[in-house]
C-alpha cells in the first residue's frame, strides 16, 4: 500500500476561507453535470437548488458547476 500523501500546512491568512464549509466544483457537459447533481441528490448528499447554475469554462462543450456545502463539526485532533 503507497505511503498516505501529507500536505504541506497553509499559513494563515486574511482570506475569506471558512474551515466548515467545502466547495465542490464538477466539469463536464451539461447533460453529465446534471445527471451529476441528480445522482448526488438521490443519495441524500445535496438539493439540486443547491448547486450553481452551469457556468461556460471556456472549452466547447463544457461547463461547471459549483456547491458550496457546510460541513459537520470537524473532528478535533
Amino acid at each position: 500500500m503507497p505511503a498516505p500523501v501529507v500536505l504541506p500546512a497553509i499559513p494563515a491568512t486574511t482570506s475569506p476561507f471558512q474551515p466548515d464549509k467545502v466547495r465542490h466544483l464538477i466539469f463536464g457537459t451539461l447533460a453529465a453535470i446534471q445527471l451529476t447533481i441528480k445522482e448526488l441528490h438521490k443519495r441524500g448528499y445535496a438539493e439540486p437548488n443547491d448547486w450553481s447554475q452551469p457556468l461556460p469554462t471556456g472549452r466547447p462543450g463544457e461547463v461547471m458547476a459549483i456547491l458550496t456545502k457546510r460541513v459537520e463539526e470537524l473532528p478535533q485532533p
